[in-house]
């Protein structure tokens, strides 16, 4: 398992690398505009002295050299256009948390929701209950995210009487972003348990133990269920991190001061610095998932064994 993990490890080091330096190479091509606050004020004195300044005349290689080093003693760099020479760690230590509360509140949502949903749908296969929750699962995927998006936050805000906005020290305000945030989860939980609980009901061992009088309830729940979920569980680390990272889109439809809304506003702004420290962070939030999902799946089955998975690849 040791083996088989730092493997792993090594190849997401290298994917990162990969993924970043890119990143870096792409955003060195965009327009110089981003990287001076007010641009339109300077003149071409002030502009050429400007880039030698942060170092932007030198060999793109020189360049990344420099970032990936700086990277490794912990130095993210400084904002240019959306805070003028403040740290990016602080701009982001400062923005996470709200973004990791919300994202785990709409990650317990969603299992409390999904996994019950994907149970029933198999117990009740092809009955009015395993219908419905198609249907859900098929609007959630077909429909465009940004239309039911509106409509939750149009009809909330008017039916229940939830503030339009965001605020923190109002908690009738999280519930739409939290609930928004768990509907593609929901979905995603209880189409998947679905589809594992069906397969397993057709396995011999199902049909061996009803042939023996075992109690269907029994059988469902303390065995298909759970050998169901065995395979779900390597996707949960992904999907928790990257919804506790915060959702882009509900972010800033709520005008939530997290994540998400930091990464569109930084874009708008041409703040290189800012967006390739948001690319790290969510590129190093899914490799780690990845990583977590199969250490979780042995912890929860026994039987899989990590070093017989990397043979076998």
């Amino acid at each position: 398992m040791l083996r088989y993990l730092a493997k792993r490890l090594g190849r997401s080091i290298i994917s990162l690398f990969i993924i970043i330096s890119v990143v870096f190479i792409l955003l060195r091509q965009m327009p110089i505009e981003g990287y001076f606050p007010n641009y339109e004020k300077m003149t071409d004195l002030q502009i050429q002295n400007g880039l030698e300044a942060l170092g932007l005349n030198d060999p793109i290689w020189e360049q990344l050299g420099r970032f990936w080093v700086n990277l490794l003693h912990g130095d993210l760099g400084t904002s240019i256009t959306y805070r003028n020479n403040v740290d990016v760690v602080s701009i982001i230590a400062e923005k996470i948390p709200f973004s990791i509360k919300l994202g785990s509140m709409a990650i317990l949502v969603s299992l409390a929701l999904g996994i019950p949903l994907g149970a029933m749908m198999a117990r009740y296969k092809g009955k009015f209950f395993d219908k419905m929750g198609t249907l859900f699962i098929v609007f959630i995927q077909a429909v465009p995210s940004a239309v039911y998006f509106l409509f939750i936050q149009l009809y909330g805000t008017t039916i229940l009487d939830i503030p339009l906005l965001f605020d923190p020290d109002n908690a009738k305000s999280w519930i739409l972003p939290v609930f928004s945030m768990s509907l593609g989860n929901i979905a995603y939980y209880g189409m998947w348990l679905r589809r594992y609980m069906v397969d397993e009901i057709n396995k011999d061992y199902v049909k061996l133990a009803t042939a023996k009088g075992v109690s269907g309830n029994k059988v469902f729940f303390k065995h298909v269920f759970r050998n169901a979920f065995v395979p779900m569980i390597q996707y949960l680390p992904t999907s928790f991190l990257n919804t506790v990272i915060g959702s882009i889109y509900i972010e800033s439809l709520y005008s939530v001061p997290g994540m998400g809304g930091l990464l569109v506003q930084v874009i708008k702004k041409s703040d290189n610095t800012m967006v390739q420290a948001i690319v790290l962070l969510y590129a190093t939030v899914g490799v780690i998932g990845l990583l977590l999902g199969d250490i979780l799946m042995t912890v929860i089955d026994p039987r899989i064994s990590l070093s017989k998975k990397e043979e076998g690849r």
